[in-house]
């Protein structure tokens, strides 16, 4: 698969790059990219949540009354859950949501994601991307200058650039991460993908393995 290679101005350089057909015009498998953007997000989850059970409330453990002969019910003490601030019965406990997703199901589930991209006319090459220091503006321009302003883009970078990575964050609509760090959730929520420099050749490596 042939693309044209673009500038930051929008305008064809004259050169073409190949992009690795065992990757990006496989048939997408859709059943591993549902199972790798479902761990993904549950791995977005803290798990923190919890309630305190009458073991760890603070207050007495004095029986309040006897067992039998007062035409109550047995109560034991005032941790009972039955009171108000009495202890939690079956409350959430701190866990991990972790899914275990094998690693040859990831690589093939961010294939996929990259397949239906380039049936979409969805991905975009360009030479290079460097700013001097963060700049919002100069970067909402090369967004302009490809085309991308009214939808949401994932621009994929060979290596850390925070100058990049800076001018990018207060954007609406512009997400740009180191292209080793790419996952599947972040391609399929984005309209366009966008490789700055040799960053499909680090994509293709990783994915390759």
């Amino acid at each position: 698969m042939q693309l044209e290679v673009l500038n930051i101005q929008g305008q064809k350089t004259g050169s073409k790059v190949n992009l690795d057909d065992t990757i990006f015009a496989i048939e997408p498998n859709d059943h591993a990219i549902y199972l790798d953007v479902k761990r993904y997000l549950a791995a977005q989850r803290t798990g923190t949540h919890k309630t305190k059970h009458r073991g760890e409330i603070h207050g007495s453990t004095r029986k309040l009354h006897k067992q039998k002969g007062t035409g109550g019910s047995r109560k034991g003490s005032i941790k009972n859950p039955l009171f108000r601030q009495g202890g939690s019965i079956f409350g959430p406990q701190p866990r991990s949501y972790d899914i275990k997703v094998n690693k040859s199901t990831q690589r093939l589930a961010r294939a996929s994601a990259f397949a239906y991209k380039a049936k979409e006319n969805g991905i975009v090459v360009i030479d290079a991307m460097t700013f001097a220091a963060p700049k919002t503006k100069e970067f909402a321009q090369v967004v302009k200058n490809l085309n991308l302003s009214d939808k949401k883009t994932l621009f994929l970078i060979p290596e850390r650039n925070d100058n990049v990575y800076l001018s990018s964050r207060n954007l609406e609509g512009a997400r740009v991460q180191v292209a080793t760090n790419v996952n599947t959730y972040d391609i399929m929520n984005s309209h366009n993908v966008v490789f700055v420099g040799n960053a499909f050749e680090v994509v293709t490596q990783i994915l390759k393995k």
